[in-house]
């Protein structure tokens, strides 16, 4: 049996550019496959993400003055199948984030950064993915408060003019129940969640440590957004 890998202390590269193992490891959903190759998962893919997101944390931290960022988190391999019609039991991506607060509690807080690498996209983003009623309740009056709103509407043109994509964990037909359906920030009261995603991420830095500048430089661009909705959340 391979002797576990040590804990990386920096990013080095995650183990190639067109993530083989998951390739593999999608026509290879079983058990013994997956424990036959383990350490290729661990070696190429989980520790170097521990590693990158380690270091994501340390160079954006000064960013959020006013919001501690909690430990980086990687999400586990194996798949939630209870209620899944598909029940391959392993996911072909691997993706992690760091947050703000506790990380236990997922994406239900405010993350400055979420990296995927997957079989066919490899992709960033920042946000508040999915909020809790009681977020997003104060996330509404956010918004419709003219001063806030005007300053998150601006926040979101500027990332966008930047190569940013402005998304949501779930999108309302309708803006909810009582509220103005002519507002100006009508399709943000619509959302359940507000995250953006990176300009496309080049796959060749998916192999150098030039990934973790590119996710630097823009993390900070998106941090003024992210502390906006922790101000306007917490």
């Amino acid at each position: 049996m391979p002797r576990a890998a040590a804990q990386p202390v920096r990013f080095e590269g995650f183990a190639d550019r067109d993530a083989r193992f998951f390739r593999a490891l999608a026509k290879n959903q079983r058990r013994e496959w997956f424990q036959a190759h383990k350490h290729e998962y661990e070696t190429g893919w989980h520790l170097p993400m521990r590693a990158l997101l380690g270091e994501l944390r340390e160079r954006i931290d000064g960013s959020f003055p006013s919001h501690p960022l909690g430990d980086p988190k990687v999400f586990r391999i194996y798949r939630d199948v209870r209620f899944a019609k598909d029940k391959s039991p392993y996911k072909t991506h691997i993706g992690g984030y760091v947050p703000m607060g506790a990380a236990g509690e997922g994406p239900a807080v405010p993350s400055p950064i979420y990296v995927h690498v997957g079989l066919d996209d490899a992709f960033a983003a920042a946000g508040h993915y999915m909020m809790p009623p009681e977020h997003l309740d104060r996330f509404r009056a956010a918004v419709l408060d003219d001063s806030r709103g005007r300053r998150l509407a601006a926040l979101l043109a500027g990332l966008v003019k930047r190569g940013f994509a402005v998304g949501s964990h779930e999108l309302l037909k309708k803006v909810p129940r009582g509220m103005d359906a002519q507002h100006p920030r009508a399709e943000l009261l619509k959302r359940k969640g507000l995250v953006v995603s990176f300009p496309p991420l080049p796959r060749r830095l998916l192999v150098s440590r030039g990934l973790v500048a590119w996710l630097v430089k823009h993390a900070k661009q998106a941090a003024p957004l992210v502390e906006w909705l922790a101000f306007a959340t917490e």
